[in-house]
C-alpha cells in the first residue's frame, strides 16, 4: 500500500483544553506525522499563499469568513503528480466552525480521488468530526471515504496509540 498523508495545520493561538495556548508546532501536525510513522507514508502539508492570523480570534473569524463565502484559498505548492501512485490518502486539518478550514477543499477539489481510499482525521477541542467525513464524500467524489478520527488538540501529543487503533481498524 502506498499512503500519502495530506494535512493542514495552524501554529499560533490555538484553543486548547479550555483556554488559549501559543503553538509552534500545530496539533494536526503531530497527528500528521504519527501517521506517516505507522504506515510509512508520504508527507504534504497543505500551506496557503496568505497565512491565517496567529492571533486566535483573528484566525477564527478569517476562517468564519472563508466558510460562509466558500473560499477556496490559494495554496503556496502541490505535490507532484495527480496522486494516482496513492492507495490511500490521508486527510487531517482542525475543525474550524463544523469543518476543515477551506484550505483543505482547495486541496481535495483539485484532484480526481476517485477509486481512492480516504482517512479523515482531525484535531479539535469539542466539536469531534464536526462535517469533515460529510464534506470529504461531497468533494472527493467516487472515493472510499473510511470513518474518521477525532483527535482532542490537546491530547494530540499523546495520540499515537488511538491514530495507530483507527488505522488498523480501518485499512485491514
Amino acid at each position: 500500500m502506498k499512503a500519502l498523508v495530506v494535512y493542514f495545520s495552524h501554529t499560533g493561538e490555538n484553543w486548547v483544553g479550555g483556554g488559549i495556548a501559543n503553538l509552534v508546532r500545530g496539533n494536526t501536525a503531530v497527528v500528521a506525522e504519527y501517521v506517516r510513522d505507522i504506515v510509512g507514508a508520504d508527507l504534504f502539508e497543505i500551506k496557503t499563499e496568505k497565512s491565517y492570523p496567529t492571533k486566535y480570534d483573528e484566525c477564527t473569524n478569517v476562517a468564519k469568513d472563508e466558510m460562509k463565502q466558500d473560499v477556496r484559498p490559494r495554496l503556496k505548492s502541490w505535490p507532484k503528480g495527480d496522486l494516482t501512485e496513492y492507495d490511500v490518502i490521508f486527510v487531517g486539518g482542525p475543525v474550524w466552525w463544523g469543518t476543515y478550514p477551506m484550505a483543505v477543499f482547495t486541496f481535495l477539489e483539485r484532484f480526481d480521488l476517485a477509486g481512492r481510499t480516504i482517512m479523515p482525521f482531525t484535531t479539535h477541542e469539542g466539536s469531534g468530526l464536526g462535517e469533515c467525513v460529510r464534506d470529504v464524500k461531497r468533494a472527493a467524489r467516487g472515493a472510499n471515504v473510511k470513518p474518521g478520527l477525532a483527535i482532542y488538540g490537546s491530547n494530540a501529543a499523546d495520540s499515537r496509540d488511538a491514530v495507530e487503533k483507527w488505522i488498523k481498524e480501518n485499512l485491514e
